[in-house]
């Protein structure tokens, strides 16, 4: 088991007799996660630390997750509403909990589980923030921006992509010829993704620039590069990204996901019909997509409301 989970549960809950009766599912829980499920690590440690946070309320309870049932289950998600977590946090915790007990299940550890008949709270709906097509230039012409961040920006909006999914790209992914990049998205699943010549330029900049330094540039290579010539880890791309975010001067708050929701909004604006996008962005559902076409509705009512003569 991850030992920053087990630090984070023995520092922020009671729970410390539960890890040892229950580490051994735990731990092949976790497990099955990463091999069966091919649920990424972030997603791993989010189930996990959900888990714990249902143990320590059983402890209080004195009960046990063999003992469990739906009523127990019910009263969890009462305190959790109390609490007043986000509805996407409790819906989170729901399919963290379901998924352990379908595996309690699977293991013959209980005999049924108790969420299977219980309907999931629903997410809150709402409409992603995203940047104007002048937002997205301001950010390109930024003064004095290294040509490895300008890559990470240019990808990012280029292809849609998740900034797991740029950091795990190497340059083998990547075809000039064809203008495609070969993805690994969320399961393992792979998609190919049309990428844009203005990209690309940026790309072959990018790879001119670490030959002349004697960086590694063989096909094997990251794309993105750290400064220690090493594959760049998400968390060090974000603040770099951040830093760049925030000398632009935006008022919103934007992530690396906004450009991913920027790329989105705007191929839909400009006519790209939804099945494709749902295929450069490498949803499984339809629906997930869909959201993208409440923001394009909110412009068109807003050019309506400024062009209609009765409006």
């Amino acid at each position: 088991m991850d030992q920053r989970i087990i630090n984070i549960a023995e520092k922020g809950y009671r729970i410390k007799n539960l890890i040892e009766e229950t580490g051994m599912q735990i731990n092949s829980f976790e497990k099955y996660l990463k091999a069966e499920r091919n649920f990424s690590s972030h997603t791993i440690r989010a189930y996990l630390r959900d888990l714990f946070v249902f143990l320590d309320f059983l402890q209080n309870k004195q009960t046990s997750l063999v003992s469990t049932n739906k009523y127990i289950i019910r009263e969890f998600f009462e305190k959790l509403g109390k609490e007043k977590l986000s509805k996407a946090t409790i819906a989170r915790k729901f399919a963290s909990l379901r998924t352990f007990y379908k595996f309690l299940v699977i293991n013959n550890v209980v005999e049924r589980n108790p969420l299977e008949s219980m309907f999931s709270p629903k997410k809150a709906k709402t409409i992603p923030s995203f940047l104007t097509e002048n937002e997205m230039q301001t950010l390109f012409d930024l003064p004095g921006i290294k040509l490895r961040d300008k890559s990470m920006i240019e990808l990012l909006y280029s292809c849609g992509l998740r900034i797991e999914e740029l950091m795990s790209l190497d340059l083998k992914n990547i075809d000039f010829i064809s203008n495609t990049v070969a993805v690994v998205g969320k399961g393992n699943k792979e998609r190919i993704a049309p990428i844009g010549d203005q990209c690309l330029n940026v790309i072959r900049e990018y790879l001119n620039e670490r030959r002349v330094l004697g960086l590694p540039c063989d096909a094997k290579s990251p794309v993105i590069l750290s400064d220690r010539a090493k594959r760049m880890e998400q968390r060090t791309a974000r603040r770099i990204l951040h830093r760049w975010f925030v000398k632009v001067g935006f008022t919103k708050r934007v992530s690396p996901h906004t450009i991913r929701h920027t790329f989105a909004t705007h191929i839909l604006d400009r006519g790209c019909d939804l099945r494709s996008v749902q295929e450069m962005l490498g949803h499984k559902n339809l629906s997930t997509t869909q959201m993208y076409t409440h923001v394009t509705i909110e412009s068109l009512k807003k050019v309506y409301q400024k062009n209609h003569p009765r409006k």
